[in-house]
């Protein structure tokens, strides 16, 4: 095991060190610059768009239809998972303080790139069978016709099958079997992470089953609940430690820039891991650009393609600017990192030096609701893909697969399950930016158009 975690490591690491850097940053650049930082002038009139159509039922829709919200809350189950505590967290551990600033200017381009992605989801959707869907596979082929992109979008949907279905959903169970390991550890109680799985496995195998309207019904309420709750949480501790939060972000910037000043020079970060460690985790945790969300986006009913992508953009502000932040200010405010622990494990220190026993249960809880969310969002991005690769057969036994991977991921070590995760994430961006620059005319056309 050890050595096969050292291969997909050197893999990974191969990918995100330049390639994914550049090909992630430079794009949403491109689109910020090109859609005149739509990000910062249009951001308000998304979050109308999107709380507007809060509560709204989709009435005379067609089979697959959702609101902007349910979209929206569908997109932000996804995103809102482990990448927002155990991500946060070994983003710490591994490019140090430093690396949360990267997150944020990744994020912050990454909202122009996940606008262009939601319109472009939204142009380029489908009426298969009867039902709505749409994704990258779609805009692919429209971004390149003939044999290139027919194999440029299987591609894709075979990286994203197996980073999110499996490989993905592996890390959202092992993150929970994780907690709640902990949980029970520090009470001198030994319980396998497998019988996490099953559970996990068994609920979700149950909404599956209910098809896109079931899964849009349990996020749209799951998704308002489980983040009002950390929020409140996490907020009430960085309250109760308020004096140190001026050199946590002190830490955050010169950390950016100095990683040796915060970590000490013993600790080997530099500048580069700082900006790996931020950019990588920053994608898993809110997938601009991954090609992940716009499945979500494609399926919204919206007057125009441009009003979803507004509404795109406040998914990933609320991954990445709120609840994200919240993670990592916890950690850095309550100096959780001199406990030298790492993953779930590190949030789960934070809240317990201010919350004594209840600090790992409510992470614990947390991550169940956010992991658990995501798994379904994941599943469902992985099986509009599956179904464009072999048919609409082939989602039962996706959806075996699924069940099956969330149960032996609970029971792997949380270096691996990452790594193969980074990797397949990685190679999923490729296909999805290189038809996003191709695009990018017709992204700027929309937005000049309904603006």
């Amino acid at each position: 095991m050890e050595a096969l975690t050292s291969m997909v490591t050197q893999a990974s690491d191969f990918l995100w060190n330049v390639i994914l850097i550049i090909l992630l940053c430079g794009t949403g650049i491109m689109f910020t610059i090109r859609l005149k930082f739509i990000q910062v002038r249009k951001l308000k009139e998304g979050f109308k768009l999107v709380f507007g159509s809060m509560g709204k039922k989709n009435e005379g829709g067609k089979k697959g239809e959702m609101t902007a919200f349910q979209s929206v809350a569908t997109a932000i189950a996804a995103q809102v998972g482990t990448g927002n505590l155990t991500g946060a967290a070994t983003a710490l551990i591994g490019g140090g303080p430093g690396a949360i600033f990267w997150m944020w200017v990744s994020a912050f381009f990454g909202m122009s790139t996940i606008y262009a992605e939601a319109t472009m989801a939204q142009k380029y959707k489908k009426t298969v069978d009867g039902e709505i869907t749409g994704g990258p596979v779609y805009y692919i082929r429209a971004a390149f016709m003939g044999k290139f992109g027919k194999i440029l979008a299987g591609l894709f949907a075979i990286f994203i099958v197996v980073a999110l279905g499996f490989t993905g959903n592996m890390v959202q169970a092992n993150s929970i079997g994780a907690a709640f390991t902990e949980v029970f550890e520090a009470r001198g109680v030994q319980v396998s992470p497998l019988i996490f799985g099953i559970i996990l496995a068994s609920i979700a195998a149950f909404i599956f089953l209910g098809g896109t309207q079931r899964l849009a019904s349990v996020v749209e309420k799951l998704v308002p609940f489980m983040a009002a709750v950390y929020i409140l949480g996490s907020l009430l501790l960085i309250l109760l430690n308020i004096t140190e939060l001026p050199g946590a972000i002190k830490m955050i910037f010169v950390g950016a820039f100095k990683p040796e000043a915060v970590m000490g020079a013993g600790a080997g970060i530099a500048v580069r891991e700082a900006i790996r460690y931020g950019v990588a985790r920053g994608l898993f945790s809110n997938e601009a650009g991954m090609g992940s969300t716009p499945h979500a986006h494609a399926r919204a009913k919206v007057e125009n393609p441009h009003k979803q992508g507004l509404a795109a953009m406040v998914s990933v502000f609320i991954d990445t600017f709120v609840i994200l932040n919240l993670t990592v200010f916890s950690i850095l405010t309550t100096g959780a990192m001199e406990t030298h622990k790492t993953g779930t494990a590190l949030t789960q220190a934070a809240f317990s030096r201010t919350f004594g026993g209840f600090g790992d249960i409510f992470v614990a809880v947390c991550l169940l609701f956010f992991a658990f969310s995501t798994i379904l969002g994941w599943h469902f991005f992985g099986l509009v893909n599956m179904k464009y690769l072999f048919g609409d057969k082939a989602g039962k036994l996706y959806s075996v697969l699924v069940i099956a991977f969330v149960v032996i991921g609970s029971m792997l070590k949380v270096d691996f399950v990452w790594s193969l995760s980074d990797f397949f994430n990685g190679l999923m961006v490729i296909p999805n930016a290189i038809a996003l620059w191709a695009l990018g005319g017709v992204v700027v056309s929309i937005c000049k158009k309904y603006s």
